[in-house]
């Protein structure tokens, strides 16, 4: 099969391009030509056809499609923590750009192709709203809410490709954090007390692999994320980051008291077709583990450093 994943050297994309990898696909990948990219693609994209554009143009996405017949629509800019050093919240004009006005371009594009692809769009578990007041999990045939810019434009742009006409499926994803350890002041805008559900990047990649070959996919929104195991408050997640680090829990009062979109999601539909949930939060803090290695014990010997320049980055004034 000839797949076209767009966003191919953000976090998903190169977790997609791994799990794609030695399938028999043939991958074409779909990005920004920035330095970053050129450099990943050097290192992740073996055996890979490159194709460098921007999905807000037309006549980009007509060069990517020639000859696919499947996309995996990842491309997007994200809230908090964004290793682009943009950010979706504070560029809201060119985050409409992407996500929607990209949208549109894509289904104009793949409307003109002489057999039309599917497509596999990734939107997220943030479409559902402020749900910490209601009982969990969120499911599939929750009402959408949305509140943040990025929440609002995935949900439009679940809608335009829905009502496309073409062969779609949607998949929400759940918390999946960088491989990279950031810390930014947007760490601290979720109260410790929010569910959240995270899922291994890598494990994205795979049921994203895994869909492209399952025909039941078609014409239905799924939930993706970690599962039972995976089912944690934001505090949770962030004592073990901590404990990492040699740190004591940070205290509930550096963060906001405003809830986030975040929740628990059943996902029990799509690991039943998907078989993906392989790995848990414990997973990503040992790989992180291996990525810092020796400036750990630094970190561990620089506690009170460490403290401050996290006090620093707090939402209080």
């Amino acid at each position: 099969m000839n797949i076209l994943v767009t966003g191919a050297f953000g976090n998903m994309g190169l977790s997609t391009l791994q799990a794609l990898a030695g399938r028999g696909h043939r991958v074409r990948c779909f990005d920004l030509p920035l330095r970053i990219n050129k450099r990943l693609a050097r290192r992740h994209a073996m055996g890979c056809e490159l194709v460098w554009g921007d999905v807000r143009r037309f006549v980009d996405w007509q060069r990517a499609l020639k000859g696919q017949d499947l996309v995996i629509h990842l491309d997007a800019l994200v809230p908090g923590l964004p290793l682009s050093g943009q950010h979706s919240e504070l560029e809201s004009e060119l985050s409409h750009d992407i996500h929607v006005g990209g949208m549109r371009q894509l289904i104009l594009a793949v409307t003109t192709m002489p057999k039309p692809a599917r497509i596999v769009f990734t939107s997220t578990l943030r479409v559902y709203g402020l749900t910490q007041h209601l009982p969990p999990p969120r499911t599939v045939t929750s009402p959408l809410q949305p509140v943040q810019s990025h929440a609002v434009q995935k949900a439009m742009a679940e809608q335009l490709l829905k009502s496309s006409g073409l062969t779609w499926s949607v998949l929400r994803l759940g918390a999946a954090m960088p491989d990279k350890l950031i810390f930014d002041k947007a760490m601290f805008l979720i109260p410790p007390s929010n569910r959240l559900e995270y899922v291994h990047t890598l494990d994205v990649g795979v049921a994203l692999a895994n869909a492209v070959d399952q025909p039941a996919i078609w014409g239905k929104v799924w939930l993706i994320g970690g599962g039972p195991r995976c089912q944690l408050t934001y505090g949770q997640m962030l004592d073990k980051v901590m404990a990492m680090l040699g740190q004591a829990p940070l205290p509930a009062h550096w963060f906001s008291r405003v809830d986030d979109s975040v929740d628990w999601l059943d996902t029990s539909a799509s690991q039943a077709l998907l078989q993906y949930q392989q790995r848990s939060f414990d997973d990503h803090i040992d790989a992180w583990r291996v990525q810092w290695g020796p400036w750990l014990a630094l970190a561990r010997r620089l506690r009170p450093l460490v403290r401050a320049a996290l006090w620093a980055r707090s939402v209080l004034p």
